[in-house]
């Protein structure tokens, strides 16, 4: 990460920018283009290295150049989503964004985050190569960091914050989420994800000196 802090988080910095050559990068926007495009017709089954290449109009050295392997398809794409999360957090709207209050900051944060994460399914499932159990763990050291600095803003009484910054954080990137999505039960009227997001913000309200 830059050691250049962004917006009002000391803790969340943005990620470096890779230096690229410029027909390296209109190549991969094409493949990144194009897979997305594939992933909303297709689905993630039907993406391939060849059916990559095919449709992107790339030759096939370029899509093993850029990607490696075919996980790495589903790992660009969760980096390029992970991206536009972490600006929107760093200098985005309130209440994600800078200037809200650090509980409303919270439960923005860990509602968002769990709907990517939901909305991500298909593509981290589709990530897993046998040797990462869980596509989601960088982005996950970014999460601790700002829930301790939204917990420290808080006030919140905790013996050890950093160990419930850490518990928080499980809560948001756990690995059931890639593959349960429980019966409606007693809320036939709620999707999993409006359920998700009313147990995270009763979860840290609680929180609330």
């Amino acid at each position: 990460m830059l050691g250049v802090q962004v917006g009002s988080s000391p803790h969340l910095q943005e990620a470096p920018m890779s230096t690229e050559r410029a027909d390296a990068a209109r190549n991969r926007a094409v493949l990144i283009a194009t897979a997305r495009e594939m992933l909303a017709e297709l689905g993630a089954d039907k993406i391939t290295m060849d059916a990559l290449a095919e449709r992107s109009g790339l030759g096939k050295g370029t899509v093993f150049r850029r990607f490696g392997t075919r996980s790495g398809i589903f790992m660009a794409l969760l980096s390029d989503g992970e991206r536009a999360f972490q600006k929107r957090v760093l200098a985005g709207p309130p209440p994600l964004g800078p200037g809200a209050e650090p509980l409303d900051r919270l439960i923005a944060f860990g509602q968002e985050r769990l709907r990517f994460l939901t909305e991500n399914r298909e593509i981290a499932r589709a990530a897993l190569d046998g040797r990462t159990a869980v596509p989601f763990g960088p982005p996950a050291l970014m999460t601790q960091r700002h829930l301790r600095m939204l917990l420290d803003q808080l006030g919140v009484d905790a013996a050890d914050v950093e160990i419930l910054a850490m518990q928080l954080t499980a809560a948001l990137d756990v690995p059931l989420l890639l593959y349960t999505a429980p019966e409606a039960g007693d809320h036939p009227d709620e999707t999993f994800e409006e359920r998700l997001a009313r147990g995270w913000k009763d979860l840290v309200s609680r929180l609330s000196p």
